[in-house]
């Protein structure tokens, strides 16, 4: 569906796709396209609907610490790649 901008650079969309879509959008730049990106009313409940029960019965605290090892792990995992890359190389004055 084609839509124009006016004078101003403002996109008009139908109340149909308002109605379907909301009213607030996050618009993604790409290099060949712009996206738009529906806000839900209630972000925070969309993400406890999306999640479902996936976390019942875990506290806040569980997660964070959870959160925070995932972390610690990938940090190391990727300082410890960039550790071997570097022993990779040749540093010597051989030319």
């Amino acid at each position: 569906m084609p839509v124009e901008t006016d004078t101003n650079g403002r996109l008009y969309l139908s109340a149909e796709l308002r109605q379907q879509y909301g009213e607030k959008f996050h618009v993604v730049t790409h290099a060949d396209r712009i996206e738009l990106i529906p806000i839900a009313e209630d972000p925070l409940q969309f993400v406890r609907n999306a999640a479902g029960s996936t976390f019942e019965g875990t506290s806040v605290d569980q997660l964070r610490e959870e959160a925070r090892k995932q972390a610690t792990a990938d940090a190391e995992a990727r300082f410890g790649h960039d550790k071997r890359a570097a022993e990779d190389v040749d540093t010597s004055d051989n030319i």
